[in-house]
């Protein structure tokens, strides 16, 4: 049996689990090594608590297992427990579900994604034989075509899968989905490397996905701007938006193209800086995002736009229009643009908006 359910008492939520008359109860319980449950009025009166109050406190402190019965000669004598032990009892078996939960959870993350690649291995026959097009460039107009295709194309990556994701965070829902693909692609021995923007570092799922995932080898790099999203896989195989916005996506194999964008990646790769947490890089990132800003407003964009352009809100960008006013000591957006120039802040040749 649980031992949550032991008591008469069911906790709801965190802040019912321990109350203040609780807290005195089981604080008296520990100082006079426990109590008979006829002595629960003398408790009461000792605490300045009404009855139903100790009586309350007393059956939910046994439902958390910080009062117990004690067996033999005593038996029915309430006795307190160490916290410790109290969660242990308390949590034990739950613990011990979750363990096998997990266990069998990657059990069939193992199977499945090496269904997958298997399925996903006719991949090359099927193009190369003329399947749906003829085999170079094709266009997947819906987003769950995309979505199947992508996870073939991973599910079939051998050597290295080169990323670059924009925007600064990404949905928690494609980061559970995109996870176990992720570990279970490390695993096998590709190697992944991500650029992302610098915002990506101060989303919290986004920042979690990264750690897990260095964890397990791959290498991420952040940049203010990026020039759009891509994935190549292999060096033989890349996806990239069709459109600006609609989910759409080409599958592209002509070699040609295929070597722009991972020329294109190793560019980003190469102006990026690695992925870190610590305080200091947190500054640095802060600062060269400022300073792009600066640049953008010099050149007289807008609001919105420089938002988009850096992957976070417009909201977010107005916040930091004001912090960098107050660095420059600028009265104005125009003046700001003006002192960027004068410290001789620039874009990179290459830095266009996104695609």
């Amino acid at each position: 049996m649980n031992p949550i359910n032991a008591g008469t008492v069911q906790p709801s939520g965190r802040a019912a689990l321990l109350d203040h008359e609780a807290r005195l109860v089981y604080e008296w319980a520990v100082r006079h090594r426990g109590f008979e449950p006829a002595d629960r009025g003398r408790i009461a009166d000792e605490l300045g608590l009404t009855e139903a109050q100790c009586r309350r406190a007393v059956d939910l402190l046994v439902a958390l297992c910080l009062l117990i019965r004690r067996p033999g000669e005593e038996a029915g004598r309430f006795a307190a427990v160490g916290p410790e032990a109290a969660a242990a009892r308390l949590t034990g078996q739950a613990e011990a579900r979750l363990r096998v939960e997990e266990a069998e959870l990657g059990r069939r993350q193992a199977e499945l994604a090496s269904l997958r690649a298997e399925v996903a291995s006719l991949e090359p026959v099927y193009h190369s034989q003329g399947g749906g097009s003829d085999g170079s460039v094709r266009l997947l107009e819906d987003r769950h075509v995309v979505s199947a295709a992508l996870d073939s194309v991973l599910g079939a990556a051998r050597e290295e899968v080169l990323a670059v994701q924009p925007g600064g965070g990404h949905p928690r829902a494609a980061l559970v989905e995109a996870l176990p693909r992720d570990l279970e692609m490390l695993e096998r021995g590709v190697r992944l490397r991500c650029v992302h923007q610098h915002l990506a570092r101060f989303d919290h799922p986004t920042r979690s996905y990264a750690e897990l995932v260095i964890a397990a080898g791959a290498e991420i790099r952040t940049r203010a701007e990026v020039p759009g999203q891509l994935v190549v896989v292999d060096r033989t195989t890349a996806l990239v938006p069709a459109r600006p916005a609609g989910g759409a996506a080409l599958l592209v194999r002509e070699p040609s193209l295929v070597a722009y964008f991972v020329r294109l990646f190793e560019h980003e790769w190469s102006q990026a800086v690695p992925y870190d947490t610590a305080q200091t890089a947190v500054r640095s990132v802060s600062r060269d995002v400022e300073d792009v800003i600066a640049v953008l407003l010099a050149a007289g964009e807008k609001d919105d736009t420089i938002a988009r352009r850096l992957g976070m809100s417009t909201r977010t960008c107005r916040r930091h229009i004001a912090e960098l006013l107050q660095r420059l000591g600028a009265q104005s957006r125009f003046q700001a643009g003006v002192l960027a120039e004068r410290e001789g802040l620039t874009l990179p040749a290459d830095a266009t908006a996104p695609c």
